[in-house]
């Protein structure tokens, strides 16, 4: 159970964190209490877990596994790092140009790449590079990612033949995140999953090119994912679709199933860029519908998660797999990591002793290289009151956890 902390408290751990150093020598940097885009002090905040851990190239990616650890997708490197929770890098694994990673219940690795590929292009053989997914299975002691083996590789638009030829100009259509759908009846089974693409134009069989797709648990691909709304019925309701993430997160023993998913866009003309799409099914059928969460209730909190024009360049998000089931956003454009409810009130409950029962915001960010500032965060994970933020600008990981959190 944690302890709960009076404001007292919290003064204390500041004083503390200002006058000790750890054990490389470096202090706790105290800013996060005065920064963007917060910028009031805070008794409730995240505190840089340090050493800053940056043993990477360009990593853009990063998730918690099922196997309770941490695998980073480092684009520059074109690698997929395992790293467990001290911050120790166990293995690495080459995949071109990997961009995404996530790790399904029976612990394989889908990663979104790229592979050179020979197509009927305009009539003729042509060497393209096509976005591409690779299923990784770990195998042999210690499910070791050294070991681990490619069994699958999806290569899009995986339809062409010498029949059905292709245009060059579908290199320029990529996947861009991953999520897994759980299957609680069967956690030995591969999962479904869901997978964001983005694109110009359309492509035919596959349906608009900016699209969340629908894959089965034997890889194949089985249909884009249209939406019901008041409005209407959309097959190209998804515009510059980015970060993906389902209720099926660690750990294994509590992880969610279900088909419901939030997705983050980065259209500059969608004023929610942040949405919850419902998976309902009913007597005439099933369908998907968005799902508007806290927008306006001030009563509640300061800030909410459908607010119009929250977020600029939202590019990844996830949601916390305990009982806090915070939603974690990392924005690009205001190098800021957000934090919110499950129901989209911005912030964290205060404890009971602080006679508040507003929201209180935790979000904090800005450019820079300190360690509560962020230059181009495109990915964020969550695991055992951790957050996890891929600062691909500055080449590293950070690691934040809830003052609340602390003993």
């Amino acid at each position: 159970m944690k302890t709960i902390k009076s404001i007292f408290g919290f003064l204390a751990l500041v004083l503390f964190f200002s006058s000790c150093e750890d054990y490389l020598g470096k202090k706790t940097d105290l800013d996060f209490i005065d920064i963007p885009p917060d910028n009031t002090v805070r008794d409730i905040a995240y505190v840089p877990i340090f050493p800053v851990l940056d043993n990477f190239s360009r990593p853009v990616d990063i998730t918690t596994g099922f196997d309770e650890l941490l695998y980073i997708a480092d684009e520059a490197a074109g690698e997929v790092i395992a790293m467990d929770e001290a911050g120790n890098v166990l293995a690495r694994k080459a995949i071109p140009g990997a961009k995404a990673v996530v790790q399904d219940r029976k612990f394989d690795l889908l990663v979104i790449g790229t592979k050179d590929t020979i197509v009927n292009a305009g009539g003729r053989d042509t060497s393209l590079t096509l976005s591409a997914i690779y299923r990784l299975r770990l195998v042999g002691n210690g499910y070791n990612l050294n070991n681990a083996e490619v069994v699958n590789t999806i290569v899009h638009p995986f339809y062409y033949t010498q029949n059905n030829p292709v245009d060059k100009t579908i290199e320029q259509v990529s996947f861009q995140d991953i999520a897994i759908i759980g299957n609680n009846s069967d956690p030995n089974q591969n999962n479904q999953f869901y997978v964001t693409r983005q694109g110009q134009g359309s492509s035919g069989p596959l349906g608009p090119n900016d699209a969340v797709l629908y894959f089965s648990n034997e890889d194949e691909f089985i249909s884009p994912i249209s939406v019901q709304t008041s409005a209407g019925f959309f097959n190209d309701y998804f515009q510059d679709p980015s970060g993906i993430f389902t209720l099926t997160q660690p750990p294994q023993l509590s992880a969610q199933g279900g088909r419901d998913f939030v997705y983050t866009s980065l259209d500059p003309n969608n004023a929610l860029k942040v949405q919850y799409i419902e998976f309902i099914e009913g007597e005439f059928g099933a369908e998907y519908r968005p799902k508007i969460l806290a927008s306006a209730d001030t009563s509640q909190a300061d800030g909410f998660i459908n607010s119009p024009n929250k977020f600029s360049r939202p590019v990844d998000a996830t949601l916390a797999g305990d009982g806090s089931q915070f939603i974690f956003v990392v924005d690009t454009d205001t190098d800021s990591l957000y934090q919110f409810s499950f129901t989209g009130f911005e912030g964290v409950l205060p404890p009971p002793a602080a006679n508040i029962d507003r929201y209180q915001k935790a979000s904090f960010g800005g450019t820079g290289s300190s360690a509560t500032q962020f230059r181009d965060p495109t990915s964020v994970a969550y695991f055992k009151n951790i957050v996890y933020v891929a600062d691909a600008g500055n080449g590293r990981i950070l690691r934040f956890k809830l003052t609340l959190d602390f003993d």
